[in-house]
């Protein structure tokens, strides 16, 4: 056991914790037994506080084994501390690749179910946990359980997007698809505002991978300028000659690694106003479809090492909400209008379409937009964000758990109609598990 002093990573809010690793079921009954409450954490990639709990906070990472793959159905058997970078290194290269990637590799298999993560490909795929077989959860009342759509379901459900909530995940079986080449076939395409955006998204509905950069900090007619990249799986057939020899070698970006003693201030209005113009500049430039390697168009920020970093030692606050399609382009203009009017701009923004809300009883997308949006984490920002809070829920939006470092609870009752639902599970199976966030948003 020791203390340390924790946060998500975002760097807000960051408390003293007490962290032990465990092996074993019987280790973890006594944990549970010993009265308190604790909290799982894998490898800290959630940006706020859910996996934070300053009495007891259960390191995952050691728990990091694969098991068994039975390559005709695609069925891969795995400790939750498995890193999805260790599943794309051990099984890209035969053909094989997990349906649904999120924003960074350096997340685990436990993580992606409690926060049931999603993708570029949200609207043909679904979220991490539709293609989750079942997963071995232990509950506070002391009990193994194997849960699945036929056995458990209500707490199968209830785990998936419930953060870590329902108990410890100990393993998974996932299921994996054929994969031909490493690579993904990109486009790039301009937008000059954000209804045009929107226009692109649209139009681009065959490709199954869609996302935009917006510039954020871009001020006039040129506010919510965007850069729409579309893209889908690269057949072998189509590899360029230079790359037919080795078509699943993984090509991982070359990484730079801020150091813990960055100076501050390195990202403000008029380092990102540069650098945004630039990235604008550059893709607007970048004509036709071109072979992009996997690690650079699912994973653009890994290639920067502790990137989180850059905002200095207060850290930073990601703002990720989800409006529903009828709401989503005013939506998606009221938030981008009162941020301009507090005139702090976000140091990067991102939008993505969502498809139908998933099985998870607190699983974030439904179907129709979702922006997230950076800022340093400070008063006026936090400010800002209660603001959005309400343009977010009068449509009938909701904020991710998995980034949250500040709502209030009663804009989490607002967002996700099923907590009740959710909430009889937890209390079913006893209430030794519990976070920061838990705490704060009293659920």
């Amino acid at each position: 056991m020791t203390r340390e002093r924790l946060s998500g990573w975002g760097g807000y809010p960051a408390l003293d914790c007490r962290v032990e690793d465990f092996r074993g079921a019987r280790a973890l009954r006594r944990l549970f037994a010993a009265g308190g409450t604790l909290v799982a954490r894998g490898a800290g990639r959630a940006y706020g506080d859910a996996a934070l709990n300053p009495g007891l906070t259960l390191s995952m990472l050691e728990h990091d084994r694969i098991g068994a793959f039975d390559p005709k159905s695609g069925l891969l058997d795995c400790e939750a501390g498995v890193l999805l970078a260790d599943v794309l290194r051990a099984f890209v290269p035969r053909g094989w690749i997990p349906p649904v990637l999120p924003g960074t590799r350096f997340v685990t298999v436990g993580g992606m179910i409690a926060a049931d993560a999603h993708g570029k490909n949200h609207p043909a795929r679904g979220s991490f946990g539709a293609h989750v077989e079942s997963f071995v959860l232990a509950t506070p009342d002391g009990e193994i359980r194997e849960c699945g759509r036929a056995s458990r379901p209500d707490l199968f459900r209830a785990t998936l997007g419930g953060m870590g909530l329902t108990g410890v995940i100990l393993s998974a079986r996932l299921r994996l698809e054929p994969v031909e080449t490493a690579y993904v076939a990109e486009e790039t395409l301009a937008a000059r505002d954000l209804d045009e955006a929107l226009a692109l998204f649209a139009a681009s509905a065959s490709w199954p991978y869609r996302v935009a950069w917006l510039d954020g900090a871009a001020r006039g007619a040129a506010f919510g300028r965007a850069l729409v990249t579309r893209g889908r799986p690269l057949a072998r057939a189509a590899l360029p000659e230079r790359l037919a020899g080795a078509p699943l070698r993984l090509r991982p970006a070359r990484r730079f690694r801020v150091p813990a003693a960055a100076p501050p201030g390195l990202l403000n209005r008029v380092s990102v106003a540069a650098f945004n113009a630039l990235h604008f500049r550059r893709g607007r430039a970048r004509a036709g479809v071109r072979p992009v390697p996997l690690d650079s168009f699912f994973f653009p920020l890994d290639g920067v090492e502790e990137w989180s970093r850059l905002y200095g030692r207060r850290g930073f606050v990601q703002y990720q909400c989800a409006l529903p399609k009828r709401e989503s382009a005013a939506g998606l203009a009221e938030i981008m209008e009162r941020v301009a009017a507090s005139r702090r701009r976000p140091y990067l923004a991102v939008l993505k379409p969502l498809g139908p809300e998933g099985e998870g009883l607190l699983s974030f997308p439904m179907e129709g937009y979702t922006l997230a949006l950076d800022f340093p984490a400070r008063g006026d920002a936090l400010a800002l964000l209660d603001s959005l809070d309400a343009a977010v829920h009068a449509r009938g939006g909701r904020v991710y758990l998995a980034k949250d470092a500040r709502c209030a609870p009663e804009r989490i009752r607002q967002g996700y109609p099923r907590l009740d639902a959710f909430l009889d599970v937890r209390a079913a199976t006893r209430s030794g598990v519990a976070s920061a966030l838990s705490a704060r948003l009293d659920i």
